[in-house]
């Protein structure tokens, strides 16, 4: 049984705006690539065929993925969210106590998570320590760079 998937208002419309666009816009082209391809004639030995039919085929399971994903959806409300405590949805500011760097974090659901953007799971190993945290924590986290230590300084509520 797939794990309830948790999202911001914004991963929200993401989803559905990738979803929208992979079962129009995307369907179409294939669709229209595999029929070029047949006309080329035998489809036994024909590679462009193939393609066509491989890529119809991530495209049909990537359509899947996002409507489950859609309907196992808990979308957190922003505007419910309190900045006592770390929870899904939450701006968290850290310093790391070792190179006196300061980084913000949203923390979101693993359908959003995108470390580049500083979106970070509440499965991720930051995720998961500073979940439940207070401002004023200092938290101890095994990463694959090593130890680290950071201290909350402030806690934002997202989407604003």
């Amino acid at each position: 049984m797939p794990k309830d998937v948790i999202l911001t208002p914004e991963g929200l419309k993401k989803l559905k705006d990738e979803l929208e666009l992979l079962s129009t816009e995307k369907r179409r082209e294939v669709a229209e690539r595999i029929k070029e391809a047949r006309e080329f004639g035998d489809i036994s030995e024909n590679s462009e065929y193939d393609d066509a039919k491989n890529e119809q085929a991530m495209l049909e399971s990537r359509i899947a993925l996002l409507a489950e994903k859609l309907r196992m959806a808990s979308v957190i409300e922003t505007k419910d969210l309190s900045t006592d405590v770390v929870q899904v949805g939450s701006v968290v500011h850290v310093k790391d106590e070792k190179t006196g760097k300061s980084v913000k974090y949203t923390i979101v659901g693993s359908a959003e998570a995108n470390p580049a953007d500083a979106k970070l799971s509440n499965e991720s190993p930051v995720g998961k320590a500073l979940l439940g945290r207070k401002r004023g924590d200092e938290v101890e986290i095994s990463t694959p760079r090593g130890e680290r230590k950071l201290k909350i300084t402030k806690i934002d509520v997202g989407g604003k």
